[in-house]
């Protein structure tokens, strides 16, 4: 590990506090030009998910209508009703990306895995930097809006399920992770800078609950005319 992850899992409520947890459970609404891009746009008000901590799993309860619910897990993601009737269900559901463009449009499915791993990934940073065995490299500060911030690169290796193997985190002076930048692969690969604001402390664990994400210029500049994904979280629980 090095002295910046180091400074990153402590700030946020160190690796052995989180080890105790087994889920996250939060409620949150996702908005913004990505979804509405995707043929999805205003099904996530006020949802509720629960992501697990040591295995990636995550299951959306009334998902995209009353009565279904999605389950994410790697090689398989499927809808069911509340009761744990199957609906439908796809296997090796990221090959179902190929090919795609910005503009593709998206099922239920595809849907269904992207919220999961993309949700699983935030919800789990940055412990899951050091439980799923990727590698941690401190790369040159940045400067962003005029505020100067240390940089974290890390590389996931295959097993993790992600929007693409090397992704960079910005570091605030508090040790808290303010900026994420990474390609997301199964959306036509477009680069995005990715904020996260308005911590709180839940049972030792800082954990952001606002989250906005622009599309990242050829430059490195910033498009903040249209927020691509937008996400609110309003309660969150560990157990």
């Amino acid at each position: 590990m090095t002295a910046l992850l180091d400074l990153v899992l402590e700030s946020h409520g160190t690796l052995e506090r989180w080890r105790k947890f087994n889920a996250i459970d939060v409620n949150l609404s996702m908005h913004g030009s990505h979804w509405t891009r995707k043929g999805w746009d205003g099904v996530f008000e006020n949802v509720q998910l629960k992501a697990q901590t040591k295995e990636q799993r995550t299951c959306f309860t009334h998902f995209t209508e009353e009565g279904v619910q999605s389950i994410y897990e790697p090689d398989r993601v499927r809808l069911e009703t509340i009761n744990g009737k199957l609906i439908e269900e796809r296997v090796h559901p990221r090959n179902a990306f190929e090919g795609h463009t910005l503009q593709t449009t998206w099922d239920r499915l595809h849907l269904a895995y992207f919220t999961g791993y993309a949700l699983w990934n935030y919800l789990n940073t940055p412990f899951m930097f050091v439980t799923e065995s990727a590698k941690a490299e401190e790369i040159d500060p940045a400067t962003d809006q005029g505020t100067v911030r240390r940089r974290l690169k890390i590389t996931f290796p295959e097993k993790v399920v992600t929007h693409c193997p090397d992704q960079i985190f910005h570091v605030d002076e508090n040790g808290l992770i303010a900026r994420l930048d990474y390609t997301t692969l199964v959306a036509g690969g477009a680069p995005a800078a990715h904020y996260m604001s308005e911590y709180k402390n839940i049972q030792g664990i800082m954990m952001p609950t606002k989250r906005r994400a622009f599309r990242r210029n050829p430059d490195g500049s910033i498009n903040t005319e249209s927020v691509l994904v937008g996400i609110d979280i309003s309660a969150i629980a560990l157990t």
